[in-house]
């Protein structure tokens, strides 16, 4: 849980990557409202900055983002300024209580939480998405909400929320049309592309 106010190293780090929000000149093309409770996808993460774009891009749109964060990285001296900077504590190691259900608890005990998540997983990301964000979705009951930039034009966007039906492969195919739509020829399409084929051929197994 976070402390009842934010701490003076949170609020400057906060201010610093507003500030380099701003200095890169990055344009926020597409802003839908966001609900209070959801999973913003970011993608695609081809760098560092794309960090700072979401974070500038949220607090443009009036939305405090949160991320997962490795348990360990919560321990003092470190544990407020992470739960300040909207720090998610996961355990991966924990027996019987997996990452996808501690997230999902965390929703439940919120009022307001919009949990960004790079389902490409890496930078150099060679593999279809990981499903985990969309577990969490399903299982929480909580919108996806399809963010994206572009680093080298300094484009980016929030998209229109789409709630979980419980058809993956379905819902990624919505979040296809609609990155295709705002960035058209992309080829990190193609390990969505990957994502939805891969879902459809183990269900027709």
């Amino acid at each position: 849980m976070r402390t009842a106010g934010p701490s003076l190293l949170s609020r400057l780090v906060r201010r610093l990557i507003i500030a380099l929000y701003r200095w890169r000149g990055y344009q926020l093309e597409d802003n839908y409202p966001a609900p209070r409770r959801c999973i913003i996808i970011g993608v695609p993460h081809t760098t560092n900055w794309d960090f700072v774009f979401f974070l500038g891009a949220t607090a443009e749109a009036g939305i405090r983002p949160s991320f997962m964060g490795k348990h360990t990285l919560f321990a003092w001296p470190m544990t407020r300024f992470m739960y300040d900077m909207g720090g998610v504590s996961v355990d991966r190691s924990a027996k019987g209580r997996n990452y996808v259900d501690q997230v999902v608890d965390a929703f439940a005990g919120a009022e307001e939480l919009a949990l960004v998540v790079a389902p490409e997983g890496t930078r150099s990301a060679s593999r279809p998405w990981r499903s985990g964000f969309y577990h969490i979705a399903h299982k929480a009951g909580v919108a996806l909400v399809p963010a994206w930039v572009e680093d080298k034009t300094r484009r980016g966007g929030i998209g229109p929320a789409i709630m979980p039906s419980g058809d993956y492969a379905g819902d990624l195919a919505k979040l296809l049309a609609y990155y295709r739509s705002v960035m058209p020829g992309h080829p990190r399409w193609a390990l969505l592309e990957a994502a939805i084929t891969e879902e459809r051929s183990e269900a027709h197994a």
